[in-house]
Order: structure tokens, then C-alpha cells, then sequence
């Protein structure tokens, strides 16, 4: 296994320099048959040198388009006008495959004009393994409202924490966890100083990050995640095969990781109060919350579990070795 260095966030040009001439001398050493690039810097600048050392097949994964495409300040939009020829080269391999994770994210790039469409392969996110969701039961005691997912304002973590003051001050009795890892390199990650004054509030348990996603969704009664916008949210994902109702916002990504009304309740983004009404529904009506988990739990058997992912992806392999030769 050959580590290439990469930091995530943001744009430093002597490490990005560096992460290309990393890239470069991988792929002309080991020559593969194929690149499977995910994220946004692997995919851009993997793509780049994929094309420029000749490697015969490319898989592109988009898993979401981030907060480059969530803002339209005068800064993102100068970024993405200098990042418009980079997605165009990246995306124009002579044999390649775009797996992307929603229709709108396939909307956004198709009419940004980077891609063709027949390139692309819409798959439901990366999957679960259902046998690690075996306690579908929800456990006795004051409601638990889970959040969990890392600790950036783009993921909501404010909502969810006004939510939770909103409910105590109406004097709804529940539990709001809140389980996640910092993450700095991110422009919209919260700061250990933000992250001291919630929990001064002493609204929201935080739990930290937390490696045991089964245990801690098998604990809870409703999974919360009103993102701004998503690829396609594993953390959903797992709720559904852990048999939770969830609560989750109109965006791209988490509007496509449920079944409205029926496998959770969807409310407008950016919006404490609507939050807050909808976890207070679900508190106050335990039968069509467990209603609601039990066809989540249905809609991952059917389109979440990991194996028919993992096909997918075995069958993007052979088509686009097929093409190479």
C-alpha cells in the first residue's frame, strides 16, 4: 500500500504541488489498469494526471459537492470559475465512468457543462453492512435524538443545538447527543472555543467521535441530520438500517436518503423551529415513530446493503476494461 500525502481542506500551493508530483510518480510506477478516485481533490487532481500519464480507465467518485456549492458570495463564485477547466479536464477521459450520488449534484455539474451525462453512474451512496444493525428494538426510557456526523456548521450543528433549547424551553423531556470530531482544515468546522460554548449551554451531551455507529443509533429513538447539503449521508444510511425514524433537511443528498413521511420527516433547511417541531412530532407520536424506523429499516434492505453496492462497482470495473482494449 503507497500512502500519497494530501491535505483535504483548502488550497495550499506547495503542498498541492506536491500531492501532484506524489500522484504522477504512482501512477506512471505502478501503471494501473485502473483509478478509482474519490473526493474532490483525488478526483480533480488524480484526474488530471490519470489523463496526462495515459492510464487506460477512470472511475471518478463524487460523494458530494461541498461548500463550494452550497454558497454564492462573490468568493465561491471566483472559485468555481477558476475551478471550471480543472473539473472539465478531470471529467474528460477518453474511458471513464462519474459515479455520482444524487440527481441534483448531476444536475449542478451537467449544466455547469463539465460532464456528459453518459458517463455517469447514480449510485446511493457507499453502502452498509446490515448485519451490524441487529438491535432493531428502540430502547426504553426519555427520548434520545442523536446527531452525528463531523462537527462543521454546514452539517447543521447549530440547528440541531437551537433545537434542542427550543424543545427545553417548551419542556419536552429528551436527550440531544451530539457525536462527531472537529474538524479545522474545513472552512465551516467549529473551533474548540465554539465547540466549549455549547457545551456550556448544556443543551446537547457531547459524545465526541464515536467509532460504534450501531451502538450508539441502537441506542437512540431518532436520528437528526439537518445538513445544508449532501452527497449521499452515510449517516442516514446507517439510521435506516438500524431502524430509526429520521429527522433531515429539504437539500440535496438527505432528501434522497429517505422516503418522506415515511421513513422520516424532511424540513427546511436553516430552520431551528421547523427542526424542533418535527423531533417534538416524532417524540409525541412513538407509534408512527417506530412505524417510520421499521420502513427505513425495509428502504436499506432494498437499496442500501453493501453487497449490491459493491456489485455495482465490480461491474463499472469490467465494462470500462472491456472499452480499454
Amino acid at each position: 500500500m503507497k500512502h500519497i500525502p494530501m491535505q483535504r481542506g483548502g488550497v495550499n500551493l506547495f503542498y498541492d504541488i506536491l500531492t501532484l508530483f506524489n500522484i504522477w510518480n504512482f501512477f506512471r510506477k505502478e501503471k494501473p489498469d485502473i483509478a478509482h478516485l474519490v473526493t474532490i481533490k483525488p478526483y480533480l487532481y488524480g484526474g488530471i494526471i490519470s489523463r496526462l500519464t495515459n492510464v487506460p480507465s477512470l472511475v471518478s467518485a463524487v460523494s458530494g459537492l461541498g461548500t463550494l456549492f452550497i454558497r454564492n458570495d462573490l468568493k465561491s463564485k471566483l472559485l468555481r470559475l477558476l475551478l471550471y477547466p480543472l473539473y472539465k479536464f478531470a471529467f474528460n477521459h477518453f474511458n471513464q465512468k462519474i459515479i455520482i450520488q444524487n440527481e441534483d449534484d448531476l444536475k449542478v455539474l451537467v449544466d455547469w457543462g463539465v460532464i456528459n451525462s453518459f458517463k455517469v453512474k447514480l449510485l446511493r451512496g457507499s453502502g452498509v453492512k446490515l448485519e451490524n444493525f441487529t438491535n432493531l428494538d428502540e430502547p426504553d426510557g426519555i427520548p434520545i435524538i442523536c446527531f452525528a456526523a463531523r462537527l462543521l456548521r454546514d452539517k447543521g450543528v447549530y440547528e440541531f443545538v437551537n433545537a434542542s433549547r427550543l424543545l427545553k424551553e417548551r419542556g419536552v423531556q429528551a436527550r440531544f447527543l451530539l457525536a462527531g470530531d472537529l474538524d479545522i482544515g474545513n472552512p465551516t468546522g467549529l473551533s474548540h472555543e465554539d465547540l466549549d460554548k455549547i457545551r456550556k449551554e448544556e443543551h446537547v451531551e457531547i459524545l465526541g467521535y464515536h467509532n460504534d455507529i450501531p451502538k450508539l443509533y441502537n441506542g437512540s429513538h431518532i436520528i437528526c441530520l439537518p445538513s445544508y447539503r449532501e452527497g449521499f449521508p452515510k449517516g442516514l444510511v446507517e439510521a435506516a438500517a438500524a431502524g430509526r425514524a429520521v429527522v433531515t433537511t429539504d437539500v440535496p443528498g438527505c432528501r434522497h436518503a429517505i422516503i418522506p413521511n415515511k421513513t422520516g420527516l424532511i424540513v427546511p433547511v436553516k430552520d431551528s423551529e421547523k427542526l424542533a417541531n418535527a423531533i417534538q412530532w416524532l417524540i409525541e407520536h412513538p407509534k408512527e415513530r417506530v412505524a417510520m424506523g421499521k420502513a427505513g429499516r425495509k428502504f436499506a434492505e432494498k437499496e442500501f446493503f453493501i453487497e449490491k453496492i459493491v456489485q455495482h462497482h465490480l461491474d463499472i470495473y469490467e465494462n470500462l476494461i472491456k472499452n480499454k482494449y
